[in-house]
């Protein structure tokens, strides 16, 4: 019998999935009030897909500090008054047999609704942005000690991973970036050093045998933004601070230059394939892999070990398993639904 790889369980240190198929984190900017708290639409988005057969939920950008939200409608861990909101979500996941993990960011010059956003240098990111303050090296400490304390709250409402966000143009990014930071201090000699300290910090709050991620750009698409190879030597130091999984996207950094992002299935696969065989570690693809074929076809190629699917899982909360059918030609839903399949 031909092996279906989509339906594969996958294990790496204590993290255990059922199948190779990743909820990819979506902003929802849905917060009630400006607490950063998840409600009753958190839930209800996120306990759905478990129910929907994801083997990993990776919960939305959620900010170490109320101004490093992109938005004061997003998600925050920055209080321990926090936790049991997450805590409630993550049990019933779990019940409903899905792991699930918290992606943790500042969102740095990106905080659009923050009287004052920070960065490494006092470059914005467009037009319709504020100029960041560039932080002094006490106030990056501060915030490398906000992703520690997140990740410990994290912790404690019960995750099974934690993602780092290094990607898109928020403050990980911006570091490691050389159109983004031209500091003249130790954080600008080394565009690493930044994502290390954050990484060696929620590492020291994560158990031993938790895996940690982290979402990359690979390439960036401003003018004289960096390549692969600039991607995968920042993604050398953070493998040997302590990152088990890279999760590999593409830019995000600002306004788009004469380098244009792909717009079709797939196309960030082969930067996914290409950290994968530089750092011999474990990756997930992402960008517009919604056709089950096409996920299956990821995995079974060894570009990637799990596929990460946004939009797709935002169109039917029941992506996972319509895709395992589609693939496999059967699959086992929830015994509510058995009738229906």
């Amino acid at each position: 019998m031909t092996v279906k790889h989509l339906s594969t369980p996958f294990t790496l240190k204590k993290l255990e999935l059922k199948n190779r198929i990743v909820m990819a984190p979506m902003c929802q900017y849905s917060v009630d009030a400006k607490d950063g708290v998840p409600n009753e639409w958190h839930y209800v988005h996120y306990v759905s897909r478990a129910i929907g057969g994801a083997g990993l939920i990776i919960m939305e950008m959620t900010d170490v500090d109320p101004d490093g939200r992109i938005t004061n409608q997003d998600l925050g861990l920055w209080s321990d008054e926090q936790v049991p909101a997450f805590k409630r979500i993550i049990d019933a996941v779990h019940h409903h047999g899905a792991k699930i993990g918290i992606q943790i960011a500042h969102a740095g010059r990106k905080a659009e609704d923050a009287d004052q956003p920070v960065g490494p240098s006092a470059i914005s990111a467009g037009p319709r942005y504020k100029t960041p303050k560039p932080l002094t090296t006490d106030e990056i400490k501060v915030i490398v000690n906000q992703f520690k304390e997140a990740a410990r709250r994290a912790v404690e409402a019960g995750v099974d991973t934690i993602e780092i966000h290094g990607a898109h143009g928020y403050l990980v990014h911006q570091f490691q970036s050389p159109g983004m930071n031209v500091r003249e201090d130790e954080y600008g000699h080394n565009f690493a050093k930044f994502g290390v300290e954050v990484i060696q910090a929620v590492k020291s709050e994560m158990p031993s045998d938790m895996p940690l991620i982290m979402r990359i750009s690979a390439i960036e698409y401003m003018d004289n933004g960096y390549d692969l190879s600039h991607s995968i030597a920042l993604s050398k130091q953070y493998q040997e601070a302590g990152v088990d999984v890279f999760h590999v996207s593409t830019g995000g950094e600002g306004p788009v230059g004469k380098r244009q992002p792909g717009n079709y299935p797939g196309y960030q696969v082969p930067f996914a394939r290409a950290i994968k065989e530089a750092l011999q570690v474990p990756v997930i693809a992402v960008g517009m892999l919604d056709d089950p074929k096409l996920a299956e076809a990821t995995i079974a190629s060894e570009d990637a070990d799990l596929v990460a699917v946004a939009r797709g899982m935002l169109h039917d909360p029941y992506w996972a398993i319509h895709a395992i059918q589609a693939v496999k030609g059967e699959v086992t839903p929830p015994v509510q639904y058995g009738r229906a399949y």
